[in-house]
């Protein structure tokens, strides 16, 4: 009987051993609680005064991690290790997400603020309905330039790039899909092609651009753009109205051939802990204030038409730079998934380019 109890006691010991390593396991993981909300987004891409906002409004702690791409998030969330409430991925990684089955229906009797958002912004072909998905940010993929460097006005698509006379002067931002997408807009394609012909064409002609690549780099161009270590780069609007208030001679140009119209959403993982509080942080930020607000920190063009036209300053969402009329603005398209076997090949397309 001795033996027996103190068997016993053994496995109750055994069993609360594992509770606790999980316990832990679940808190060093930032996994969310019902007082917690952990949130997935890009870098320095919220106002942290909102966050604080938010916290101290809902009762909720805020967990806040950041990936630098959406490849990166996708993996992450994939796996599960880590329980997040709130991810923004951008468009084509939403559409994926969705197709593997990552993502949690929104429930809009928990949002209030859906009808401040732009029309044009909803029902897009990445996310039917918006069954899945609230637009967070949206902006272009275009050139930038100094204008004590190359003469003001001279650089108007795309095919400017390859121009002899930018020989080891360019910086490119350090993604297949960007750079091959307007190389293939150069060439009067579609930046989603799936066309083998068109891509080796692309690829001909990306290789050909190598003379004049000064860099290929990430956040590093705001910095060398600013500092005017570089005269042109490419990079997205966001980013070129943050380069622009910091250094005058800056322009940021939307190319004649067209350019990537990009969308970033937010939306619940399908592994999320906390539900009801990921839906009260949706609502929080769309009321038009909070949007308004998180612009204004961030650079990024606001689809919140509310927030557009009663609280932003009107000389930045009169700059057709950042906030285009898309009505006027031809070539626009929104990056699709293409699914592994083309995403493939766009990587070992522009994988060959970095390595000449």
């Amino acid at each position: 009987m001795n033996r027996l109890l103190q068997f016993m006691g053994t496995v109750v010991v055994f069993i609360l051993l594992l509770l606790g390593v999980n316990l832990y396991l679940s808190h060093s993981s930032g996994a969310a609680t019902s007082d917690t909300l952990t949130i997935y987004n890009w870098g320095d891409y919220i106002d942290p005064d909102l966050i604080t906002e938010f916290e101290e409004e809902s009762g909720l702690k805020v967990v806040y991690e950041t990936f630098d791409s959406n490849e990166a998030m996708y993996t992450k969330v994939q796996q599960g290790g880590t329980k997040y409430d709130i991810v923004v991925p951008s468009e084509y990684m939403i559409e994926r997400m969705i197709d593997e089955d990552l993502l949690h229906p929104l429930d809009y009797a928990q949002i209030e603020g859906m009808e401040h958002l732009v029309p044009e912004f909803l029902d897009l072909s990445f996310d039917p309905g918006n069954q899945y998905s609230v637009p967070y940010f949206w902006g272009t993929l275009g050139l930038i330039y100094n204008d004590k460097l190359i003469e003001e006005g001279s650089i108007t698509s795309w095919a400017d790039l390859w121009n002899p006379e930018y020989s080891d002067r360019l910086m490119l931002i350090d993604g297949a899909r960007e750079i091959l997408g307007l190389t293939l807009q150069s060439l009067g394609y579609s930046l989603n092609t799936k066309d083998l012909n068109e891509l080796a064409e692309a690829e001909a002609k990306l290789s050909e651009l190598a003379p004049n690549v000064k860099a290929i780099v990430a956040d590093e161009i705001k910095m060398y753009m600013i500092e005017e270590e570089a005269p042109i780069a490419v990079t997205f609007s966001g980013e070129a109205a943050d380069m622009m208030w910091e250094n005058e001679n800056l322009h940021y140009v939307l190319p004649e051939e067209g350019s990537n119209l990009w969308f970033d959403s937010i939306v619940i993982p399908k592994t999320a802990q906390n539900i009801s509080g990921a839906h009260e942080f949706i609502s929080f930020m769309l009321r038009p204030e909070n949007a308004a607000l998180n612009a204004e920190y961030i650079d990024y063009s606001s689809p919140n038409q509310t927030a557009i036209e009663e609280f932003i300053d009107e000389e930045v969402v009169s700059d057709e730079q950042f906030y285009p009329n898309l009505a006027d603005v031809e070539h626009l398209e929104v990056y699709k998934n293409l699914g592994l076997e083309y995403i493939g090949i766009y990587n070992d397309i522009f994988l060959k380019f970095k390595m000449k």
